[in-house]
This record gives C-alpha cells, structure tokens and sequence, in this order.
C-alpha cells in the first residue's frame, strides 16, 4: 500500500500515555477502529451512483477515509450508500440487502430521490428510503457533489467513532428495528 493511502492523521483517543504504554477505554479504540475502515455497499440506481464513482475515483480518493475496498455482498459490509431513484418495486429487495449486513450496519442516503423521492412525486417511486430501512446520514442533492459525499462518509464516520459498543443492543435501538419490523 502506498503511503498516500495511509492515514496517518488519525489522532488517538483521549487515554493515558507514559513511557511504553497508552491505556484508554476499550470502546473508544473500537469506535476509532470502526470509523476509520467502513465497508460500502454501493447501491445506486442512477445519475447519484455516477457521482459516487467519481467519489471513489482517484481525484476525490474515498480511500484516505479508509473505505476503498468495495464490498458488493451485503455480508461483507457495513456502509450502505443507496443512491438514485428507489421504485417501490425495489423497495424488498433494498430492504433485503439492509437484513443481510451484518451488525454493526449504518445507511448513507444518497441524492434528493433516495432522501425524498426527488422530483418523482409519483405512485411509484418510493418518497424516501427512509419508509423501508433506518437512515443514519442524509446526503441532499440532485445529484450530490462528490465532496458532499465524502462529508457524508465523514459525518457517517464522526457517529461510528463515538457510538457506543453496547447501542446496537440497547432497547432504543431494538425498538428502532421493531418500528421497521425489522428483527
């Protein structure tokens, strides 16, 4: 790997440091961790997933964020990036992805259609993915910037590193999935 794509720039939670050692808490190193290697699993349906491509592209390099490795089984990720025009048709199918990642899992809605339906206020275009699945960060566009994206993926990162260990078992999070009959 080349030290362009390393990030060297990550700084350590706050701990004690002396001479050989640093001791901090478990769960700020795994959030750390966590936010600094996101799996995406791009789901892009139209112009939003061509944005997305000049993102991972190397003029933007998604990689100093740590997520350049492309993940498309939904159980080898844990970024999903939904863009573009969601019909309802496709909404199970979404959904189905979303049931197949693998805990901890977090949603970046990408693009005006897929955070609200977009221009197409019609019968058969989902208002929102939001409807079918939890969104943890909204991206606002038609179609987004590629630096939107990335302040997205930032934004996304910023709250997976403080993000309990333990919320992903809490009652507010199950009863988060129950809302979505999610189990």
């Amino acid at each position: 790997m080349s030290e362009s794509k390393i990030n060297t720039n990550a700084e350590a939670p706050p701990g004690y440091a002396g001479e050989g050692f640093f001791a901090t808490k478990l769960s700020d190193v795994v959030g750390m961790a966590r936010a600094n290697s996101l799996w995406p699993l791009p789901f892009a349906t139209s112009c939003c997933g061509i944005e997305f491509m000049a993102t991972m592209a190397s003029h933007y390099d998604v990689a100093r964020f740590g997520s350049e490795r492309m993940s498309f089984s939904p159980r080898q990720a844990d970024m999903l990036l939904v863009m573009g025009t969601i019909a309802k048709k496709m909404a199970p199918i979404l959904r189905q992805v979303y049931e197949q990642m693998a805990e901890p899992r977090w949603v970046i809605s990408v693009g005006a259609c897929a955070c609200s339906g977009g221009i197409f206020d019609t019968y058969s275009v989902l208002q929102g993915i939001d409807k079918v699945i939890p969104v943890d960060v909204y991206v606002p566009g038609c179609p987004p910037r590629p630096e939107q994206i990335l302040d997205g993926i930032m934004r996304l990162q910023d709250m997976v590193r403080t993000e309990s260990v333990r919320r992903r078992s809490s009652p507010e999070y199950t009863e988060l999935l129950a809302s979505y009959n999610i189990k």
